[in-house]
């Protein structure tokens, strides 16, 4: 009996010590994230779902995101940089799209969940696209396309190729200074409420109560990046930045994978030029559009910026991964940005 017992403990342990990145499971059900087939995409206990401030523009497909920490090793506060997250770390996001944006309790499909896991050698990624019946997800390392349809706010039809990045295009997002990091965690992006079952409350404050976060000031004392969406958040030049932070800034920073453009898009940039105001472009090309200079105050339609962020064509288009379509909202949000800026 005792051999058994033995055998038993030891059989947990190694299933708990999996290393997923090196051998990761075919099936996303496999990691046990969510209650039943995870359609729902109800988290299992130890499981925290959250939200940030501003979101990714991935062809208007919705995210959910969630975060399981090793069971009593909490994260690390830092007031700037990712949070210190311990190794054994899951990060999982799931995109999916409304069937009617008017109406959601039609439903919605989900298709593809992203996870970054914290392993012995650093971080990881690993891709998962959900079946049709919507049971199971199924890993995918050499990305993929998905055709799409959705009914819009305005009752139109949409449809496009929505398109799922293989492992090597993840790293281009995520890689800052030759390291693999999750983007998303940071005070900054994660100061905001959430409803939890237990009621409303600030996500930092949430995580700290329940032991998930250490050394972390109070919701109110730590850094807050400005919901682009919501024109209470800030100013419209918070908001601006704040949506070229997110979908920008993870290449254009130091460290970042496009950093020898010379531009850094974070919202805490305090210098106009290394925002792109009259910086002109390290290398010419279709990129530039014929215009000279990221961005020319109160003249949206001679700054690159704008000319690539409402482009779709290969080659001009920024971001260039992760969307085909492009963002009226946010294009419109930076236009009217660059139109008020005083002319220098």
């Amino acid at each position: 009996m005792r051999i058994q017992a033995l055998g038993l403990v030891l059989l947990l342990v190694s299933c708990s010590e999996r290393d997923y990145l090196a051998d990761p499971p075919n099936r996303l059900s496999s990691f046990d994230l969510f209650e039943g087939d995870g359609a729902t995409q109800h988290p299992v206990h130890g499981v925290v779902a959250y939200r940030i401030n501003s979101q990714l523009f991935s062809d208007y497909a919705y995210k959910k995101r969630f975060i399981r920490l090793p069971e009593g090793l909490p994260a690390k506060y830092h007031p700037v940089d990712t949070f210190e997250l311990p190794v054994g770390t899951i990060i999982a996001k799931t995109f999916s799209y409304p069937r009617d944006f008017r109406d959601p309790s039609l439903g919605e499909r989900l298709l593809e969940t992203r996870l970054l896991i914290h392993g012995k050698e650093g971080w990881g990624g690993l891709t998962y696209i959900w079946n049709f019946k919507q049971t199971d997800a199924f890993l995918e390392v050499a990305g993929s396309d998905i055709v799409a349809s959705w009914i819009d706010l305005d009752g139109n039809i949409q449809a496009n190729d929505y398109q799922i990045p293989n492992t090597n295009q993840c790293k281009q997002c995520h890689v800052k200074d030759g390291l693999m990091v999750p983007i998303g965690i940071r005070a900054r992006h994660l100061n905001r409420d959430y409803t939890y079952e237990s009621g409303e409350e600030n996500q930092l404050d949430y995580w700290s109560r329940t032991g998930m976060l250490t050394r972390a000031p109070e919701g109110d004392k730590a850094p807050r990046l400005s919901d682009y969406e919501d024109p209470l958040s800030g100013t419209l030049e918070e908001r601006a930045r704040a949506w070229l932070e997110i979908n920008c800034a993870h290449c254009h920073t130091p460290g970042g994978h496009s950093w020898n453009a010379g531009l850094d898009l974070m919202a805490s940039q305090e210098d106009p030029m290394l925002y792109g105001v009259y910086k002109s472009p390290t290398a010419a090309g279709r990129g530039t559009g014929g215009r000279y200079y990221d961005i020319v105050p109160g003249k949206p339609e001679d700054s690159i910026m704008l000319y690539r962020i409402e482009s779709t064509e290969p080659d001009v288009a920024m971001p260039e991964l992760g969307r085909s379509m492009v963002h009226k909202e946010g294009v419109a949000l930076v236009k009217r940005w660059i139109e008020r800026m005083p002319v220098q």
